[in-house]
């Protein structure tokens, strides 16, 4: 189960390596996912991140992350 503090962060968070590094979670290519689901998502939150933005692109909801973007934390009213 996901949080909103984690649709934040995948609007905001940085790759740290590779070929997309400083691009943001979001804006990952669905094939760059996909690779990664099939060779292994990192360990821990960004792993956990990476394939929640996979299940988000497979059902075309990544219109709910673009509000998000340039925010960084949930603000509780």
């Amino acid at each position: 189960m996901f949080q909103q503090q984690d649709l934040l962060d995948l609007a905001n968070m940085k790759m740290p390596f590779g070929k997309y590094a400083g691009k943001a979670l979001v804006d990952l290519p669905e094939e760059y996912l996909l690779w990664f689901q099939k060779k292994g998502f990192p360990q821990g939150r960004l792993g956990m991140l990476l394939g929640l933005c996979l299940e988000i692109k497979i059902n075309g909801l990544e219109y709910i992350l673009q509000p998000l973007k340039g925010k960084t934390r949930v603000v509780n009213e």
